[in-house]
């Protein structure tokens, strides 16, 4: 077996324990996660974003979007219903020496996707045009037009403009039954999820199920395997 091939099966090995850690820790009949999504512009429409806002920065004449949704993972992810228009946003805003224009998107959602007691701010999606620092990030864009913010303990994004007012990216309980779920097909389910990073709106394992979990793993794998070999 060539090391190529070794590497390949110990990372997909780690992405399926780890596939396996994540379905016991989470709730049965998980039905997806309530929480803040994050986008940025590209040819006119929203694109789920590859980075966190604290160390995106985005060009003078960018937009950027944030939707508070329940989304079954990421490929199933809702969108900004508003459209990143940078021009209509900024709009008589001047650029000044050192400093960037970023248009943001700020969508509360829908009733049904709030948390229990509480009900989105607005029902229409608010926009902003924010001038930072021209090394600025999105999350600095967010700051100027958006506060509060509410952050986690790991940096997490969990609330904008006061919502929801508590809670970060649970897990929702679903009504209908728990597949079953093998190790065998946790593989499968590793190998799909890689396959559909292809260019679409959402990176293939979400925001919410620890993309940097699956790297360390896999980091760890190819490292033993090349040690091995």
């Amino acid at each position: 077996m060539t090391l190529r091939k070794r590497t390949a099966g110990a990372v997909a090995g780690a992405a399926a324990g780890l596939l396996l850690a994540l379905g016991a820790a989470a709730p049965a009949q998980a039905a997806g996660y309530r929480y803040w999504s994050f986008w940025e512009s590209g040819a006119g429409k929203w694109t789920y974003a590859t980075q966190g806002p604290a160390t995106a920065r985005p060009a003078d004449g960018a937009a950027v979007g944030f939707r508070f949704a329940l989304s079954e993972d990421s490929a199933d992810a809702a969108k900004p219903t508003a459209a990143p228009d940078f021009d209509a946003v900024c709009d008589g805003v001047e650029k000044t020496p050192g400093t960037k224009r970023v248009a943001v998107v700020v969508d509360f959602g829908t009733p049904k996707d709030a948390p229990a007691g509480e009900a989105p701010p607005k029902t229409a999606p608010t926009t902003g045009c924010a001038r930072i620092d021209g090394k600025g990030t999105a999350a600095d864009a967010l700051a100027a037009v958006a506060e509060p913010l509410r952050y986690d303990s790991s940096a997490m994004l969990c609330g904008i403009a006061g919502y929801p007012e508590k809670g970060c990216g649970e897990a929702v309980a679903s009504a209908a039954p728990p597949e079953e779920t093998t190790a065998g097909s946790a593989e499968e389910t590793a190998a799909a999820s890689a396959g559909k990073d292809d260019g679409g709106d959402g990176p293939s394992l979400g925001l919410l199920v620890g993309g940097g979990v699956v790297l360390a793993l896999g980091g760890a794998a190819i490292w033993k395997s090349r040690r091995r070999a």
